[in-house]
């Protein structure tokens, strides 16, 4: 099989306020390994000396190969995946890319599959809260148009695509044929694309009808805030503005807080979006132009993910799919200095073996990004073979086109090298980027590697 060969240009460190708000860059060095190295203690060794040391025999020996990503049809190719699962009760599934068609379709097969043969009910994606929210209401109650709410809720994203219509389509019709197990749709995430005046009322409307006494403080303290509709307009405010408001935020937080134990499973749900509200307005009093403080906002996006993803696991007893991007889903993330800890580790914390996390690789393809990552719209970027010295060049060369394998348990030899930090391209909201040292051990329990990807399909009118 030909192989081609491409340089891709060094990047500027990305960082995500939110998807659909776009990120903020500043540079970074990266270091790459050596053309024609494998390395497997840390060091690169050259490939002639390496040997009996050669991985991709032990990785073979690991691999289970996949029969399709597309959705349905028959999934026994996927049984050796249940037992990798076990008895977590959220599984994170990443993507190397934000607008890859095989990310998304093997996400749908995947939870597909985890809801008929392990007993899964949630799909959760790395969407605001309240847009989450709006899908599952759909979902739940059939009022409206599946393509509607995806325009509506998916919007400037890179899920704004067909793939994503036609999960949002399965789970629907799941629902209608089974009212007694249904299936729901979550968004962990905060900031976009808007905090309206619907989604104010799931709280206000909770303390109008129990706590009436209550209600005109609440008002009060969201006056000004509510509703947020355009994040740009709202990051244009002064500093101290959005400080004032998110103290008002947290203090609404705690009025409703303060009822706990008056109103059961509708307390719960409404404290729980007066929190999001909370964890919006905070979020967005730190500067994304400002590099200094880019750590900070994507550390506590993170752990705010996996607090949302926590308290619905522990809410509702569901077990849960968890998509986002392969540096949220992870242990460590590839640009540790701008994710110090990612809401996989924070979930480990949590959860611990509850929680595996499920990365993506892929050697060649097209996929969705932008030119820059504030504004812009997502197009097709396209990627040769992966260069030797990269984790995907040595994946590639095992004799399954698509495959898995379970990280924890691969042979010594396999572990000793997926244990090394080596260039791997993991594409965020802004093209051309640097593939990053990752170690793909350290990151991830379980690794899906795909030969060849392509840009996710645009959405029909």
């Amino acid at each position: 099989m030909a192989r081609h060969r491409k340089h891709i240009s060094r990047r500027v460190l990305l960082a995500t306020a939110a998807v659909a708000m776009g990120a903020v860059l500043a540079p970074v060095a990266v270091q790459a390994a050596e053309v024609g190295t494998v390395g497997t203690a840390g060091t690169a060794v050259p490939t002639a000396v390496v040997g009996k040391q050669n991985p991709v025999r032990a990785l073979e020996r690991a691999a289970h190969p996949l029969r399709s990503t597309e959705p349905g049809g028959n999934t026994a190719d996927l049984r050796a995946l249940d037992a990798m699962i076990g008895d977590a009760d959220v599984v994170g599934l990443g993507e190397a890319t934000h607008g890859s068609h095989e990310f998304f379709t093997m996400k749908e097969r995947v939870f597909r599959h985890l809801v008929e043969k392990k007993g899964f009910t949630t799909f959760a994606l790395e969407l605001s809260w309240s847009a989450g929210l709006q899908i599952d209401d759909y979902l739940q109650t059939g009022k409206g148009d599946a393509r509607k709410i995806a325009k509506e809720t998916l919007t400037n994203s890179p899920w704004e695509r067909e793939e994503f219509v036609s999960l949002i389509e399965w789970m629907r019709d799941y629902n209608r044929h089974h009212p007694d197990r249904p299936v729901h749709f979550m968004g962990d995430d905060i900031g976009a694309p808007s905090l309206n005046d619907a989604f104010f009322g799931r709280v206000t409307g909770y303390v109008r009808q129990n706590h009436p006494d209550d209600l005109a403080r609440l008002d009060e303290l969201y006056t000004g805030l509510r509703p947020i509709d355009d994040v740009f307009a709202y990051l244009g405010k002064p500093l101290a503005e959005r400080q004032q408001l998110a103290a008002r935020a947290q203090k609404a937080l705690e009025l409703v807080s303060s009822r706990k134990g008056s109103g059961g499973d509708a307390f719960d749900w409404a404290e729980q979006n007066a929190r999001s509200i909370a964890q919006t307005a905070k979020f967005l009093t730190l500067n994304p132009d400002d590099p200094e403080s880019l750590n900070t906002l994507e550390r506590f996006r993170d752990e705010v993910m996996a607090q949302n993803v926590a308290w619905w696991q522990e809410h509702t007893g569901d077990k849960i799919l968890l998509s986002a991007q392969n540096d949220h889903v992870g242990y460590v993330a590839g640009d540790p200095e701008m994710y110090s800890k990612t809401q996989g580790s924070f979930l480990r914390d949590t959860m611990g073996k509850n929680y595996l996390p499920i990365g993506f690789t892929f050697n060649q393809g097209s996929f969705l990004s932008k030119d820059g990552a504030l504004g812009g719209d997502w197009k097709k970027f396209t990627v040769d073979a992966a260069e030797p010295g990269r984790n995907e060049y040595t994946l590639d060369q095992v004799r399954y086109r698509d495959f898995y394998l379970d990280v924890r348990k691969a042979p010594a030899a396999a572990r000793a090298w997926l244990n090394v930090a080596r260039p791997t391209l993991n594409v965020g909201t802004q093209f051309p980027e640097k593939p990053r040292d990752t170690a793909i051990a350290k990151s991830f329990d379980v690794l899906i590697h795909l030969h060849e990807v392509r840009e996710a399909d645009k959405l029909k009118p």
